[in-house]
């Protein structure tokens, strides 16, 4: 139930509120003094306060302004008499969210004003709650890991995010997690309260580029039937995220350059510029100084870009992170899934510790993720990965002089071999490592 609090010295006003709100299952409160609306404030933590400007024993501006401070997220709407329109409007600048004339001669006026006032508490309710629940999701703490470079990342992120910079790269080989990164920046920042606006530059033709990024005025081109505003516009005291910033074309490179560093654009087929505040943070799995080299990216650009680089280790290179990341992604895995996957056994950790992960956190994730619908076991074990783990885990001896070559029968037999004692001459299991069905593999057996 919504909670009202009427702050009005005329008794009648009380009650007529009362017998008005009481109707639509609202929760009414009165107080006839300032002091004693601030104190039921604090008392019911009321949704919205109908405020007279004109008590016995404060201004009510100071109450609207104690109020503001106090309770930020509260709605007020001023209760103003005949020739106190102007207050009203100062209130409102203040903070109020709208005003009403008294005496009330139309009660429904007065319940659309408590209505949509309402409203607008509850979406900036839901507004903040999805807000946290963003910030926990994409907060630093989600880049998981225990190893150095892990830590000292997280460490960089949180430097950075509280900083003045307004221009960041992030570099990384695919999959490494560089938009994780990004919002990581935002939601560490003080503009986690704006927008985080993205745009993966690689999925965006040059002939859309201006009007994504700058928006664009009515009638400026053919489809233009209405205006837009662009992300860079959207995301104003916010974040524009360009991720694959690599791919953007040479024209395109041209167009933003021009932009980033004062930060003002106009709108495809306008001719007022436009000023925003924003922080740009670019992103790229391909080293941008070879693409300089190629003559694909535009040095200048790079330059300008390039402020506070961030670079993101492979997986490869914090092995130390590959478990952690692991158990934490089988959690995610269960509950989707509905599955009570337990862990993993030392060998398929042993396995997946040694694999190179080209792919890195992506491919981790989505492995995690296939083998939890798959299995039906209290435990990942080696059969349970693809046979790459396997084979990767397989040491074939190198020889040292041409006649000491094996042919390819007597490699596999000696991989075979080598399987079945890791799998305690389990052929069923093996038969799932080698990915070949269990008469085969009883068959080249029988061949040895």
């Amino acid at each position: 139930m919504d909670n009202v609090l009427v702050v009005d010295d005329e008794r009648n006003i009380r009650a007529l509120v009362a017998r008005v709100l009481g109707q639509d299952q609202v929760e009414v409160h009165g107080a006839g003094t300032g002091k004693e609306g601030l104190q039921m404030a604090d008392e019911v933590s009321p949704d919205l306060v109908l405020l007279d400007l004109r008590l016995p024993d404060m201004d009510g501006m100071d109450v609207l302004r104690a109020l503001r401070t106090r309770y930020p997220e509260i709605a007020v709407i001023i209760i103003t008499g005949f020739g106190q329109i102007q207050s009203a409007v100062e209130a409102i600048k203040v903070g109020a969210t709208d005003y009403l004339e008294k005496p009330f001669e139309h009660v429904e006026k007065l319940k659309l004003a408590v209505a949509r006032a309402l409203d607008e508490v509850r979406a900036k309710s839901e507004i903040r709650r999805l807000h946290g629940l963003q910030e926990k999701q994409y907060g630093v703490d989600q880049i998981i890991g225990d190893s150095e470079p892990t830590r000292t990342l997280r460490d960089l992120i949180r430097k950075v995010a509280r900083s003045e910079a307004q221009t960041i790269l992030i570099q990384g080989d695919s999959g490494t997690g560089k938009e994780l990164v990004a919002r990581g920046l935002h939601y560490e920042s003080p503009r986690r309260d704006f927008p985080f606006m993205e745009v993966n530059c690689a999925a965006i033709t040059e002939t859309l580029f201006e009007s994504e990024l700058f928006g664009h005025e009515k009638g400026a081109f053919t489809d233009a039937k209405s205006a837009k505003k662009g992300l860079m516009e959207l995301a104003d005291r916010g974040t524009l995220f360009l991720d694959e910033v690599s791919e953007m074309s040479l024209n395109s490179q041209a167009k933003f350059l021009r932009v980033l560093q004062e930060r003002v654009f106009r709108r495809v087929g306008g001719t007022r510029d436009i000023r925003v505040d924003l922080r740009v943070i670019t992103a790229s799995n391909r080293p941008l100084e070879a693409r300089v080299k190629e003559g694909q990216f535009r040095e200048d650009l790079f330059y300008r870009l390039n402020v506070i680089p961030i670079h993101i280790p492979p997986l490869r290179e914090r092995r130390e992170d590959i478990m952690p990341l692991a158990r934490h992604f089988l959690t995610e895995s269960n509950v989707r899934s509905h599955k009570t996957i337990k862990g993993f056994t030392s060998e398929a950790e042993r396995l997946m510790v040694g694999y190179p992960w080209p792919g890195n956190v992506r491919e981790l994730r989505n492995l995690i993720e296939r083998v939890v619908i798959l299995g039906a076991s209290e435990h990942i074990e080696p059969q349970h990965l693809p046979i790459q783990f396997a084979a990767q885990a397989i040491e074939v001896p190198r020889p040292e002089s041409p006649q000491e070559f094996r042919t390819l029968a007597e490699v596999e037999r000696a991989y075979i071999n080598q399987v079945m004692q890791r799998v305690e001459a389990n052929k069923s299991k093996a038969a799932k490592i080698l990915g070949i069905s269990r008469q085969t593999l009883r068959k080249k057996l029988m061949e040895e």
